[in-house]
């Protein structure tokens, strides 16, 4: 729910320019094009931060199983490989559903080491209906500005009205992409990158995804697992409990992370002045949350938008000391500039963000089965409400639309695999958007994969990021396929970070890899 970076090939272009798609020979024959392949034109579009990206676009079917029917056209980017061994395509996806991929693919090959990215072309991709892919969905514009009702159905009308907007943004779903819809999945998006495979001349790809882009990336090589050479999935989603399940079990993981923001503030108590005994420091919270049911905060920030603000600090760590000032400003001055300020920065949806949440409805609503009788949510998010308040309504209603779906559900794949080279996992032990156990059971699940667990790491998505001992298995896994091997649940385990410490004058200007890929991933899933 974070606001995005805006897509590419638009106003950020360098150098305009036209190449036509012919790939280097590469060292690994299997990587090498195929001789029918269909060729892309690739213009320039460099921007500042990555000023070697190249745009080109794709189409390709609506509906796979009808390739000559309605065509729709996929955005790519590519930062071409520059060394002499050149080891194939490697398509990179920040996750979501809804998240964009075109300056994904320059963070990506700008975060590895420059001798591992010289030696593929790091592909991005916006899945379709996302950004700069066409048709790109936008249910209801504004449907996240504030002020909400609040999130924790306390009264019938605070519910009623809740409900009303989750049914109203459905039907505006099936109003305006009634064609459209059954088409947006995890499944046909899967078989569009089979798609940018061919059209890329490759007989087999590399993968690296984040949070969704795992389960992507794993359906993928369920349904092509010949046309896999490498893996890498970071901050795995659990397949074995989309989407309802995995949402459910989010919220007691958030809850946690919540605390550990309010620890982190007793740390400093000093700074922050708001005590040193963790838990009452959440009741401040939890009250200044009820005073901004009230009285929003410039009449912007009322009780569900507090949430949208502090959910990313779930996320990423690197938000702490921001939000805990914002918190600060106003228990202690009753000062709410710095908590509009928060919220505009961490929690506000632009209009990246509305087609971003209809892509993670349109898929999510889609991929699984949801419970269709409202009592049934009621029961079971009151259940996680009474242990773990900090997101249980909030999440609920981002996904309520579901139980309104204008479409049927397909039935979510099985990943097990055992067709594969050995893929590398990576997961944080208390990681909110996907908890733990989701790595765990990857790693099961896909025979011969290898686990690296960041230990004691809390943040979501943990690969360049500035962990040097995560990033060099990275490294070492692209540079030449090798995994380590451990023989527990865990192949390897690296330490996490530190925590952050309070903002100061140098800190609170200076930007971080953590930052970049935070601003990058997509919406929650």
């Amino acid at each position: 729910m974070r606001k995005r970076a805006a897509v590419l090939c638009g106003a950020a272009v360098v150098v305009a320019g036209t190449f036509t798609a012919v790939p280097a020979d590469a060292s690994d024959p299997q990587s090498a094009p195929t001789a029918s392949a269909a060729r892309l034109t690739w213009k320039k579009c460099g921007t500042a931060d990555y000023p070697t990206l190249q745009c080109a676009s794709l189409k390709g079917p609506l509906d796979h199983a009808n390739p000559r029917g309605r065509q729709i056209t996929l955005a790519l980017s590519r930062v071409p490989h520059t060394a002499k061994k050149y080891q194939g395509p490697l398509l990179v996806n920040p996750g979501g559903p809804g998240g964009s991929g075109l300056t994904f693919a320059g963070f990506i090959a700008s975060g590895l080491p420059k001798a591992v990215a010289a030696q593929y072309d790091v592909i991005g991709f916006d899945p379709r209906g996302v950004g700069a892919s066409k048709p790109a969905l936008n249910c209801k514009p504004g449907y996240f500005n504030p002020v909400r009702p609040d999130s924790v159905p306390s009264t019938p009308a605070i519910e009623k009205a809740n409900l009303e907007r989750a049914k109203s943004f459905a039907a505006a779903c099936g109003r305006k992409y009634a064609s459209v819809l059954p088409y947006i999945n995890t499944i046909s998006a899967v078989q569009d990158m089979d798609s940018i495979r061919r059209a890329l001349g490759a007989k087999r790809i590399n993968y690296f995804g984040y949070s969704y882009g795992t389960y992507l990336g794993a359906v993928y090589a369920k349904l092509f697992p010949h046309q896999v050479r490498r893996l890498v999935l970071d901050s795995i989603v659990d397949p074995t409990g989309v989407w309802y399940d995995d949402n459910l079990g989010q919220d007691y993981a958030f809850n946690d992370r919540h605390r550990a923001l309010m620890a982190w503030i007793a740390k400093y108590d000093a700074t922050y002045k708001l005590g040193t005994d963790p838990e009452e420091i959440e009741a401040k919270w939890y009250a200044m949350r009820a005073a901004l049911a009230k009285k929003p905060a410039g009449g912007k920030v009322g009780a569900s938008e507090l949430e949208d603000t502090y959910i990313p600090g779930g996320y990423y760590n690197g938000y702490w000391p921001y939000l805990a000032e914002a918190f600060a400003a106003y228990v202690n001055s009753k000062n709410t500039d710095p908590l509009v300020d928060a919220y505009e920065n961490f929690g506000a949806v632009d209009a990246a963000g509305d087609n971003g949440y209809s892509i993670y409805t349109s898929v999510q609503c889609r991929d699984a089965s949801w419970p269709r009788d409202w009592r049934q949510w009621q029961k079971d998010n009151w259940a996680v409400y009474e242990k773990a308040p900090f997101m249980a309504w909030s999440n609920a209603w981002y996904n309520a639309p579901c139980a309104f779906w204008p479409t049927g559900s397909l039935k979510p794949v099985n990943i097990a695999n055992g067709k594969l080279p050995p893929a590398l996992l990576f997961q944080a032990t208390n990681d909110a958007a996907t908890p733990y156990e989701g790595g765990a059971t990857v790693h099961r699940l896909l025979a011969g994969s290898s686990l690296v667990v960041e230990e004691g790491g809390g943040n979501h998505g943990i690969t360049l990021s500035g962990n040097t001992c995560l990033d060099k298995y990275l490294a070492v896994y692209l540079t030449d396929g090798k995994v380590p091997r451990g023989g527990g649940e865990a192949d390897a385990v690296c330490k996490a970070l530190p925590d952050p410490k309070p903002l100061t004058a140098k800190t609170a200007s200076t930007s971080s890899r953590g930052a970049a890929l935070h601003r990058l991933l997509g919406a929650r899933s």
